[in-house]
Protein backbone atom coordinates (compact mmCIF):
# COMPACT_ATOMS: atom_id res chain seq x y z
CA UNK A 1 0.00 0.00 0.00
CA UNK A 2 1.31 3.84 -1.01
CA UNK A 3 2.07 5.30 2.83
CA UNK A 4 1.56 8.89 0.66
CA UNK A 5 -1.96 8.73 0.37
CA UNK A 6 -4.47 9.11 3.23
CA UNK A 7 -5.25 5.80 4.98
CA UNK A 8 -8.72 4.66 5.98
CA UNK A 9 -9.78 2.14 8.16
CA UNK A 10 -11.03 0.27 5.17
CA UNK A 11 -7.61 0.35 4.07
CA UNK A 12 -6.51 -1.92 7.19
CA UNK A 13 -9.24 -3.68 8.03
CA UNK A 14 -7.45 -6.80 6.22
CA UNK A 15 -4.24 -6.46 6.91
CA UNK A 16 -2.14 -8.79 9.31
CA UNK A 17 -0.45 -8.18 12.41
CA UNK A 18 2.92 -7.90 10.34
CA UNK A 19 1.41 -5.92 7.65
CA UNK A 20 -0.09 -2.94 10.08
CA UNK A 21 3.27 -2.74 11.84
CA UNK A 22 5.13 -2.53 8.41
CA UNK A 23 2.92 0.22 7.71
CA UNK A 24 3.26 1.77 10.95
CA UNK A 25 6.99 2.41 10.59
CA UNK A 26 7.00 3.04 7.05
CA UNK A 27 4.72 6.10 7.89
CA UNK A 28 7.10 6.86 10.77
CA UNK A 29 10.00 6.81 9.21
CA UNK A 30 8.93 9.79 6.79
CA UNK A 31 9.00 11.97 9.38
CA UNK A 32 12.34 11.25 10.66
CA UNK A 33 16.15 11.30 9.63
CA UNK A 34 16.25 15.34 9.05
CA UNK A 35 18.29 17.40 11.50
CA UNK A 36 15.87 19.56 13.93
CA UNK A 37 17.51 22.93 13.71
CA UNK A 38 14.46 24.61 15.69
CA UNK A 39 15.95 22.38 18.31
CA UNK A 40 19.59 23.81 18.11
CA UNK A 41 18.11 27.10 17.59
CA UNK A 42 15.75 26.54 20.45
CA UNK A 43 18.36 25.15 23.10
CA UNK A 44 21.23 27.68 22.79
CA UNK A 45 18.89 31.01 22.33
CA UNK A 46 16.83 30.23 25.22
CA UNK A 47 19.79 29.52 27.41
CA UNK A 48 20.93 32.36 26.15
CA UNK A 49 18.05 34.61 26.49
CA UNK A 50 18.14 33.31 30.08
CA UNK A 51 21.54 34.24 30.99
CA UNK A 52 21.35 38.07 29.74
CA UNK A 53 18.47 38.60 31.71
CA UNK A 54 21.00 38.96 34.76
CA UNK A 55 23.30 41.92 33.32
CA UNK A 56 19.66 43.22 32.21
CA UNK A 57 18.36 43.12 35.60
CA UNK A 58 21.07 44.09 37.76
CA UNK A 59 21.77 47.21 35.53
CA UNK A 60 18.56 48.30 35.76
CA UNK A 61 17.76 47.87 32.39
CA UNK A 62 14.45 45.86 32.68
CA UNK A 63 12.72 45.46 36.13
CA UNK A 64 12.56 42.50 37.86
CA UNK A 65 9.00 41.60 37.44
CA UNK A 66 9.77 41.22 33.66
CA UNK A 67 12.67 39.46 34.43
CA UNK A 68 10.86 37.25 36.32
CA UNK A 69 7.88 36.06 33.85
CA UNK A 70 10.88 35.70 31.04
CA UNK A 71 12.77 33.16 33.31
CA UNK A 72 9.66 31.23 33.67
CA UNK A 73 9.78 30.95 30.38
CA UNK A 74 13.29 30.26 30.36
CA UNK A 75 13.17 27.57 32.30
CA UNK A 76 9.84 25.81 31.31
CA UNK A 77 10.84 26.02 27.73
CA UNK A 78 14.75 24.29 28.68
CA UNK A 79 13.74 20.95 28.65
CA UNK A 80 12.24 19.85 25.09
CA UNK A 81 15.74 20.48 23.23
CA UNK A 82 17.22 18.43 25.67
CA UNK A 83 14.37 15.71 25.44
CA UNK A 84 15.75 15.12 21.69
CA UNK A 85 19.01 15.03 22.12
CA UNK A 86 18.41 12.42 25.56
CA UNK A 87 17.18 10.29 22.05
CA UNK A 88 19.98 11.25 19.52
CA UNK A 89 17.84 12.63 17.42
CA UNK A 90 20.38 15.44 16.52
CA UNK A 91 22.97 13.36 15.86
CA UNK A 92 23.72 9.21 17.09
CA UNK A 93 26.94 8.11 17.63
CA UNK A 94 29.54 8.10 14.73
CA UNK A 95 27.52 10.45 12.77
CA UNK A 96 29.33 14.11 12.27
CA UNK A 97 27.29 16.52 14.34
CA UNK A 98 27.26 14.24 17.42
CA UNK A 99 28.92 16.64 19.28
CA UNK A 100 25.94 19.15 18.21
CA UNK A 101 23.68 16.89 20.04
CA UNK A 102 25.39 16.46 22.70
CA UNK A 103 25.74 20.29 23.06
CA UNK A 104 22.42 20.54 22.88
CA UNK A 105 21.65 18.21 25.70
CA UNK A 106 24.40 19.72 28.18
CA UNK A 107 23.61 23.43 26.88
CA UNK A 108 19.80 22.87 28.58
CA UNK A 109 19.65 20.94 31.30
CA UNK A 110 22.08 22.65 33.79
CA UNK A 111 19.34 25.43 33.98
CA UNK A 112 16.93 22.64 35.92
CA UNK A 113 19.76 21.77 37.30
CA UNK A 114 20.03 18.01 35.92
CA UNK A 115 23.09 16.68 34.19
CA UNK A 116 22.43 15.77 30.83
CA UNK A 117 23.43 12.12 31.02
CA UNK A 118 21.61 11.56 34.33
CA UNK A 119 18.32 12.45 32.26
CA UNK A 120 19.15 10.59 29.52
CA UNK A 121 19.16 7.34 31.44
CA UNK A 122 16.72 8.08 33.80
CA UNK A 123 14.30 8.54 30.87
CA UNK A 124 15.37 5.55 28.61
CA UNK A 125 14.65 3.66 32.22
CA UNK A 126 11.19 5.94 31.65
CA UNK A 127 10.52 4.46 28.09
CA UNK A 128 11.49 0.78 28.93
CA UNK A 129 9.19 0.87 32.07
CA UNK A 130 6.42 3.37 31.22
CA UNK A 131 4.06 2.96 34.06
CA UNK A 132 5.35 0.54 36.13
CA UNK A 133 4.53 1.28 39.77
CA UNK A 134 8.39 -0.08 40.77
CA UNK A 135 10.30 0.70 37.64
CA UNK A 136 9.14 3.93 36.01
CA UNK A 137 11.70 6.39 37.56
CA UNK A 138 8.35 9.26 36.85
CA UNK A 139 5.76 6.76 38.22
CA UNK A 140 5.77 9.79 41.43
CA UNK A 141 4.11 11.79 39.06
CA UNK A 142 0.51 9.73 39.21
CA UNK A 143 -2.37 11.39 40.15
CA UNK A 144 -6.20 11.58 40.16
CA UNK A 145 -6.55 14.66 38.61
CA UNK A 146 -4.41 17.90 37.66
CA UNK A 147 -4.46 19.68 41.15
CA UNK A 148 -3.49 16.14 42.24
CA UNK A 149 -0.95 16.12 39.76
CA UNK A 150 1.06 19.97 40.60
CA UNK A 151 0.69 18.63 44.28
CA UNK A 152 2.78 15.46 44.08
CA UNK A 153 5.12 17.07 41.75
CA UNK A 154 5.62 19.67 44.39
CA UNK A 155 5.80 16.80 46.98
CA UNK A 156 8.34 14.51 45.73
CA UNK A 157 10.61 17.43 45.20
CA UNK A 158 11.04 17.62 48.88
CA UNK A 159 13.74 16.14 50.94
CA UNK A 160 12.17 13.19 51.79
CA UNK A 161 9.94 12.98 48.39
CA UNK A 162 10.05 9.78 46.20
CA UNK A 163 11.53 11.35 42.95
CA UNK A 164 15.17 11.52 43.81
CA UNK A 165 15.38 8.03 45.49
CA UNK A 166 13.89 6.75 41.99
CA UNK A 167 16.31 8.42 39.83
CA UNK A 168 18.96 6.94 42.32
CA UNK A 169 17.69 3.54 41.68
CA UNK A 170 17.24 4.18 37.88
CA UNK A 171 21.00 5.10 37.57
CA UNK A 172 21.81 1.69 39.96
CA UNK A 173 20.45 -0.69 37.82
CA UNK A 174 21.76 0.63 34.38
CA UNK A 175 25.60 0.55 36.12
CA UNK A 176 25.66 4.13 36.18
CA UNK A 177 26.49 5.18 39.88
CA UNK A 178 29.03 7.33 39.04
CA UNK A 179 26.36 9.96 38.03
CA UNK A 180 25.01 10.06 41.16
CA UNK A 181 27.75 12.28 42.69
CA UNK A 182 27.45 14.62 39.82
CA UNK A 183 23.71 14.92 40.12
CA UNK A 184 24.69 15.49 43.80
CA UNK A 185 27.75 18.00 42.77
CA UNK A 186 25.14 20.18 40.25
CA UNK A 187 22.39 20.62 43.40
CA UNK A 188 25.68 21.84 45.89
CA UNK A 189 26.53 24.57 42.86
CA UNK A 190 23.08 25.77 42.63
CA UNK A 191 22.65 26.09 46.62
CA UNK A 192 26.45 27.80 46.13
CA UNK A 193 25.22 30.21 43.73
CA UNK A 194 22.13 30.83 45.05
CA UNK A 195 23.54 31.31 48.19
CA UNK A 196 26.76 33.63 47.62
CA UNK A 197 24.05 36.42 45.48
CA UNK A 198 22.26 36.74 48.36
CA UNK A 199 25.13 36.94 50.59
CA UNK A 200 26.17 40.12 48.41
CA UNK A 201 23.07 41.77 48.41
CA UNK A 202 20.93 39.88 45.51
CA UNK A 203 18.91 37.86 46.73
CA UNK A 204 15.50 39.10 45.22
CA UNK A 205 17.63 38.30 42.32
CA UNK A 206 18.43 34.75 42.81
CA UNK A 207 14.84 34.54 43.97
CA UNK A 208 13.02 35.79 41.13
CA UNK A 209 15.70 35.02 38.36
CA UNK A 210 16.30 31.29 39.13
CA UNK A 211 15.03 30.07 42.26
CA UNK A 212 11.31 30.67 41.42
CA UNK A 213 11.16 30.09 37.71
CA UNK A 214 12.78 26.68 38.27
CA UNK A 215 9.99 25.73 40.41
CA UNK A 216 7.20 27.01 38.39
CA UNK A 217 9.08 25.75 35.44
CA UNK A 218 9.59 21.96 36.49
CA UNK A 219 6.04 21.44 37.91
CA UNK A 220 4.81 22.67 34.58
CA UNK A 221 7.21 20.45 32.75
CA UNK A 222 6.54 17.19 35.12
CA UNK A 223 2.80 17.87 34.67
CA UNK A 224 2.95 17.76 30.50
CA UNK A 225 5.95 15.66 30.03
CA UNK A 226 5.11 12.96 32.55
CA UNK A 227 1.00 12.96 33.94
CA UNK A 228 -0.99 14.90 31.30
CA UNK A 229 0.26 12.02 28.32
CA UNK A 230 0.89 9.07 30.41
CA UNK A 231 -2.74 9.46 33.20
CA UNK A 232 -3.87 7.42 34.64
CA UNK A 233 -1.09 5.29 34.63
CA UNK A 234 -1.91 2.13 35.80
CA UNK A 235 -1.63 0.86 31.89
CA UNK A 236 1.27 -0.61 30.04
CA UNK A 237 1.67 -1.78 26.69
CA UNK A 238 3.12 -0.17 23.87
CA UNK A 239 0.08 1.10 22.18
CA UNK A 240 -1.77 1.87 26.08
CA UNK A 241 0.95 3.49 28.17
CA UNK A 242 1.09 6.42 26.87
CA UNK A 243 -2.53 8.32 25.01
CA UNK A 244 -3.06 11.36 23.05
CA UNK A 245 -5.47 14.30 24.10
CA UNK A 246 -6.79 17.46 23.56
CA UNK A 247 -5.43 20.14 25.81
CA UNK A 248 -7.03 23.79 27.09
CA UNK A 249 -3.87 25.56 25.91
CA UNK A 250 -3.50 23.86 23.08
CA UNK A 251 -0.16 22.13 21.37
CA UNK A 252 2.14 25.12 21.98
CA UNK A 253 1.10 25.60 25.82
CA UNK A 254 1.04 21.70 26.60
CA UNK A 255 4.83 21.82 24.84
CA UNK A 256 3.72 19.60 22.02
CA UNK A 257 2.53 16.75 24.33
CA UNK A 258 -0.74 16.33 22.94
CA UNK A 259 0.99 13.99 20.43
CA UNK A 260 3.33 12.15 22.93
CA UNK A 261 1.96 9.18 22.21
CA UNK A 262 3.94 8.90 18.85
CA UNK A 263 6.87 10.04 20.56
CA UNK A 264 6.69 6.79 22.69
CA UNK A 265 6.13 4.65 19.85
CA UNK A 266 8.51 6.20 17.48
CA UNK A 267 10.78 8.41 19.48
CA UNK A 268 13.16 8.78 16.44
CA UNK A 269 10.91 11.46 15.63
CA UNK A 270 11.77 14.86 16.10
CA UNK A 271 9.37 17.13 18.55
CA UNK A 272 8.43 19.35 15.85
CA UNK A 273 7.16 16.33 13.72
CA UNK A 274 5.00 14.56 15.87
CA UNK A 275 1.96 16.31 15.08
CA UNK A 276 1.94 15.86 11.35
CA UNK A 277 2.98 12.27 11.89
CA UNK A 278 0.43 11.76 14.57
CA UNK A 279 -2.57 13.07 11.68
CA UNK A 280 -1.20 10.07 9.09
CA UNK A 281 -0.63 7.44 11.34
CA UNK A 282 -4.25 7.78 13.50
CA UNK A 283 -5.97 5.81 11.61
CA UNK A 284 -3.46 2.57 12.55
CA UNK A 285 -3.37 3.94 16.07
CA UNK A 286 -7.31 3.70 16.11
CA UNK A 287 -6.98 -0.07 14.97
CA UNK A 288 -4.28 -0.82 17.54
CA UNK A 289 -6.99 0.48 20.16
CA UNK A 290 -4.77 3.46 21.71
CA UNK A 291 -6.39 5.70 23.54
CA UNK A 292 -6.95 9.03 21.39
CA UNK A 293 -8.75 11.05 23.78
CA UNK A 294 -10.70 14.04 21.63
CA UNK A 295 -7.44 14.70 19.52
Amino acid sequence: MNAAKAITPADLSGMSEAELRKLENQIARKYSGRLPWEAVIWAFGNTAVWLSLWPLVLLDVIPLWLGFIIATLNMTLCYLPTHDAQHDIIARKGQKLRWLNEAVGHATTWMIIYPFNVLRVTHMDHHRHTNDPELDCDITSKADGPWQAIWETVKHRQPNGKRAPDYFASLARNGREDLVLLAILYRLAFIAIIGTLAWNGYALEALFLWWLPFQLGITYIFFFLSWAPHRPMTVQGRYRDTRSWKSAVGNIGSMGMQYHIVHHLHPYIPLTQTPAAYRELRPILEARGCDLGAN
